[in-house]
């Protein structure tokens, strides 16, 4: 997954929706089953470093086109996910994005410890899913941050 920043990979969408994922993900196998959940809700560029992540996630903003929702892994060579989070946050105070407005962070980690997930919803995201992340478990996050329909609320 090395190169990642200069040829952003965008995975487009399988579905209808249109939501702008960012997976951030260095163990290509993890990033596979990511992007094989997300591709039916919206289209998925990878960053592999919290580095690269901060970056996609400039310019982005800077383009008028954000994400919707990012997954972030903590354990990240460069900068970690921790790191990431508090950048993106710091960024959109700077550009005058409120928190219901801003990016939706979901951790997707393999850490399980209370301090941890504690420090990560302090510092700005929203959900945190601990891997193995199924369908089930991501799906059920992105629908209650009203990122993607419940089937009884597609039915109406």
């Amino acid at each position: 997954m090395e190169g990642a920043k200069e040829n952003m990979t965008v995975l487009k969408s399988k579905g209808k929706s249109k939501l702008k994922v960012l997976i951030v993900e260095d163990d290509f196998a993890s990033f596979k089953i990511l992007a094989e959940y997300l591709c039916e809700y919206g289209d998925c560029s990878v960053a592999v470093n919290g580095a690269e992540t901060v970056e996609a996630f400039k310019k982005a903003l800077h383009e008028g086109q954000p994400y919707d929702v990012i997954c972030l892994d903590i354990m990240l060579p460069e900068m970690n996910g921790h790191l990431a989070l508090e950048e993106i946050c710091r960024i959109e105070t700077e550009y005058g994005i409120s928190d219901s407005d801003g990016v939706k962070v979901i951790m997707t980690t393999a850490i399980d410890d209370s301090e941890d997930i504690i420090k990560a919803f302090k510092e700005g995201c929203k959900a945190y899913i601990v891997k193995p992340i199924t369908s089930e478990k991501l799906l059920e996050e992105m629908r209650k941050l009203g990122l993607i329909k419940s089937i009884e609320q597609m039915e109406m």
